[in-house]
C-alpha cells in the first residue's frame, strides 16, 4: 500500500468516524471559527484545569480535510498542558508549510503531510488549530 492512500484512509477514517465530536456544559472554554473562503465551521470546546487541557470536543460541519484535522487535534491535545498543545500545534504549522515533522506522541496527524501541496486546503486543516490557539489565549493569526 502507498503511503498516499494510507494516509488518505487515515483521513477518512476520521472523517467518517470522528473521535472527541460532541459538547461540554457551560463549564467548558468555547471558541467559535469559520472559514469564509469554503465555509467549514468549528465550534471547539476545552476542558481546563490548571493550565491543562483535560479533554476537549468539537462540532462543525466541513470537508474532510478541516474534520479529519479537528478529530485528530483533539486525540493529540487532550491531557497535554498549554505547552506541549502548543508545541504539536506549532510543528503542525510547519508540517503546512511543507517541513519534515514527525509527531511521535501522535503519528496520524502526519497524514496531513499531502495537504501542503494544495495552498486552498491549508485553511481547512489549520482551522481547528487556530481554535485551539485562541482557547488558550494564542493569537490565531500566527499560523
Amino acid at each position: 500500500m502507498q503511503l498516499d492512500d494510507l494516509y488518505r484512509r487515515v483521513i477518512m477514517d476520521h472523517y467518517k468516524n470522528p473521535r472527541n465530536r460532541g459538547t461540554f456544559g457551560d463549564e467548558a472554554v468555547t471558541v467559535n471559527l469559520n472559514n469564509p473562503t469554503c465555509g467549514d465551521r468549528i465550534s471547539l470546546q476545552l476542558l481546563i484545569e490548571d493550565d491543562k487541557i483535560i479533554d476537549a470536543k468539537y462540532t462543525g460541519e466541513g470537508c474532510s480535510i478541516s474534520m479529519s484535522s479537528a478529530s485528530m487535534m483533539t486525540e493529540a491535545v487532550k491531557g497535554r498542558t498549554y505547552e506541549e498543545a502548543l508545541d504539536i500545534a506549532t510543528r503542525f504549522s510547519a508540517l503546512m508549510k511543507g517541513e519534515d515533522v514527525q509527531f511521535d506522541e501522535y503519528e496520524e496527524i502526519e497524514a496531513l503531510s499531502g495537504v501542503n501541496k494544495f495552498p486552498a486546503r491549508i485553511k481547512c486543516a489549520t482551522l481547528a488549530w487556530n481554535a485551539l490557539r485562541k482557547g488558550i489565549g494564542e493569537d490565531s493569526s500566527t499560523n
